[in-house]
């Protein structure tokens, strides 16, 4: 009887971590956060968008407004053109806003971060961020550091 009571105890055990372990790879993946809430969606173009992914947050003062939903490439413009959808909630965010990408700590995960403008017209459904900044990369950051060192130290 006591054998039979200490293999339920594991296995109930298991399972726990399992379900744990689960929702831990849900958590990070972004997967638990696939809902479709209804919202416009807007663009932007990037001349970079280093390590930006399809699910990526869009936040507005540190809170997420949102996620990217589509990055695609222009031939024409060679630029990337990231299209974001915004919670409807969210409807009163200014024409002029500003869109960067930035990294979430050291060698976090890039978001993109909206800074609202001071317009009196409002994004809608369809709207393009004409105001970006590119992903910083850090090989160009020490290419171009390194460049100037030299060009000092040869005068």
């Amino acid at each position: 009887m006591f054998n039979k009571y200490v293999h339920v105890a594991v296995g109930v055990f298991v399972a726990m971590g399992l379900a744990a372990l689960f929702m831990l790879a849900m958590k990070v993946s972004n997967l638990s956060s696939m809902s479709d809430e209804d919202g416009y969606e807007v663009s932007a173009r990037f001349e970079n968008i280093g390590g930006l992914k399809v699910r990526s947050p869009v936040s507005i003062a540190g809170v997420r407004v949102g996620r990217v939903t589509d990055i695609r490439f222009d031939q024409a413009t060679f630029e990337a053109v990231v299209k974001m959808n915004v919670g409807g909630s969210f409807n009163q965010i200014p024409t002029d806003t500003t869109a960067s990408i930035l990294t979430a700590g050291l060698l976090g995960e890039q978001y993109i971060g909206l800074e609202p403008g001071g317009e009196e017209d409002y994004l809608e459904s369809g709207s393009e961020i004409k105001l970006t900044q590119s992903a910083l990369v850090l090989e160009q950051l020490i290419g171009q550091f390194m460049y100037n060192e030299a060009a000092e130290g040869g005068e």
